[in-house]
Formats: structure tokens, sequence, C-alpha cells
């Protein structure tokens, strides 16, 4: 009885063993199938395209496994991170067509400015070839003229007349007067009246070459400039003298010739049997619309008279009275 009951004994202990061996080795497998499943992913190794170098890149070397690049066959996640503080993300490359740009004019670039031009003209293109007698077109006005080529003896007169009648005149000077006076022009100019110019040492010009002619002008010119008047683009003949070709090369030199209707003869003064009376008188027998009268500044050189001067009082009220009026020759430029 005892042998039977030790070999029961035995089988229920292998079988005991047999079921425990099962269990641990359903948990061992139960363990080890759970693991890949809970596992990351682990990053494939880059397949290599033939003909492709297989040395590592600078960034691939010493990188860690964390960094290295997706196998095209696993999706990749978007990444979450955020660029760093004044840094743009950066955008995946896009592929977009040209946009076609229109032609554009081309660039002059810093090359000489455009040419604008010749000039406009200095006086209206009615004045070329003329030496004016009068001014055409301008009603019941009389031009006032005044030549400076001697002394100043009768200005403070005529200045002073002008402002008293608020009229204005022209003044024609020389150069060589501004020279001698340059205080002259200044008075002329702030009592608001008009400088021309009369050349720069008052020749005659029919005798003279262009080149002599333009040294005459643009002398005058540029003293009476200096002195702080515009002469241009005003001139007056010395002694009346000129022909075509003189006032073609005044002309040519920016200046409309402008003459006289009347001169008064006040510069023969009392030695030469004139008077005030007979300049006022003499004036008045020209009287027409736009006339131009002729006076001169300085004293006669033989007797000191200035006629002119004494006269002008006398002239304005006279001229005023026949319902005149008074401009300066800037009224020839009127286009």
């Amino acid at each position: 009885m005892t042998e039977p009951l030790r070999g029961d004994a035995r089988r229920r202990m292998a079988v005991a063993a047999v079921v425990l061996a099962l269990i641990v080795l359903a948990i061992v497998l139960a363990v080890l199938l759970r693991e890949p499943a809970e596992s990351p992913p682990q990053p494939a190794a880059p397949s290599t395209a033939p003909g492709a170098s297989t040395s590592p890149g600078p960034a691939a070397s010493g990188a860690s496994p964390s960094t290295a690049q997706p196998s095209p066959s696993q999706p990749v996640e978007p990444s979450t991170e955020m660029p760093e503080a004044g840094q743009d993300p950066v955008q995946p490359p896009a592929t977009v067509p040209p946009v076609p740009v229109p032609p554009s004019a081309p660039d002059a670039g810093p090359g000489p400015a455009p040419d604008p031009g010749p000039p406009a003209a200095p006086f209206p293109s009615a004045l070329l070839g003329q030496d004016l007698t009068a001014i055409p077109n301008a009603g019941r006005v009389v031009a006032l003229t005044f030549d400076a080529g001697a002394n100043t003896a009768g200005l403070p007169k005529i200045l002073s007349t002008l402002s008293a009648k608020g009229v204005t005149g022209t003044f024609f000077l020389t150069g060589n007067w501004v020279e001698a006076n340059p205080g002259g022009v200044g008075q002329i100019v702030s009592a608001g009246h008009r400088v021309a110019n009369h050349s720069m040492t008052h020749p005659g010009f029919t005798g003279m070459d262009g080149t002599q002619i333009a040294r005459q002008v643009r002398g005058a010119e540029q003293t009476i400039l200096a002195a702080g008047g515009d002469p241009r683009p005003l001139f007056r003949f010395p002694f009346g003298e000129r022909d075509a070709r003189t006032i073609a090369v005044v002309n040519s030199l920016g200046y409309a010739a402008v003459r006289w209707t009347v001169d008064t003869l006040g510069w023969k003064g009392t030695s030469g049997g004139v008077t005030a009376q007979a300049v006022a008188d003499r004036t008045l027998a020209a009287l027409q619309p736009g006339e131009i009268v002729l006076m001169h500044i300085g004293s006669n050189p033989d007797d000191g008279s200035t006629l002119d001067a004494d006269a002008l009082p006398d002239i304005i009220d006279r001229i005023s009275a026949a319902g005149y009026g008074f401009a300066t020759l800037d009224a020839l430029l009127a286009p």
C-alpha cells in the first residue's frame, strides 16, 4: 500500500510542476509580447541610393540617433518646436512659377541731364531788327528816359521830382558813369526806377566790329550788375548811331535797341540857346501814345545848366493834364 501512494504523490507533483512551468512561460510570453508595442519606434537607417556617397556629412558625424532623418516609409510627425526669440519660423521650400516682369525703360544713370531746350527769348521777337522810337500799342502813356554818361549834377532833382509826382522812369547808364558814381545806381534802383544799358564808354558803334560791340555791351552790363542794377534787355546806342548790322549784333547779345520819339535838347544848355520852357514845349509838341522822351542827367559842360532836370516838373504836369500816364520801357517787353 505504501508504494502505490508514493507513485500517486509523484504524479501529482509532476503535474503541478508542469502547470507551474506553463504559468511562468505564459507570464514571460505575455511580457515579451507587450514590450515591442509600448516601446517607441526605432529609426531605420537611411537607405543609400545607387551611386550616392556613403560618407557622413558634417551634420551626420557625431549626431545622436534622435536627430537622424526618418525613413521614407515611416510617417513624419510635424515639429512642435517654437523658433527662438527674434527668429522667424523656417517654412518648407515651395516651388513658385516665375512671374514675368514687364520691361522697364533703361536707367539713364548719372549721365548729363536732358537738354531743356533753347532758353526763353529775353524780349519779344517783334523787337528784333528795330531801334524803337515809340512803345507799340501802348495807349495813352509816355516813357520818360534819362541818359547818364557825364556827371550826376541833375540826378538829385530828377529823382526828387519823379518821387513827388509818383512817376517812374528808365535810366540808360554807361559803364564809365557807374564806375564814377557807384552810389547813383543804388539811388535809382531803390527809388523803383528801371536801369538800362548805354555801352561802356559811349563810342560810336557803326565803326566797330562785332567783338568790339560785344565788349562795350558786356562791359557795361557787368558793371551795372555789380553796382546792384540789371540793365537787360534794354540798350540805347550812343549818339543814336546805328545801322542794321549793329542792331543785329546787339540783338544777338540779348538786347532790344531803344531810340526815342523826341530829344528835348536840354543837353545843349543855356549856352546853346535852350531854356527849360523850350525843353517842355518840345516834349509836348511830340506827345503821342507810346512816346519815348530822351533827357540827360548831367550838366552842360560849358555853362553847368541842367535844363532837363529843371523842366521835368512842368513836363510831367502838362503830359498828365493832356490825359496821359507814364510807364517804364518794360512796357516794351509785354507779350
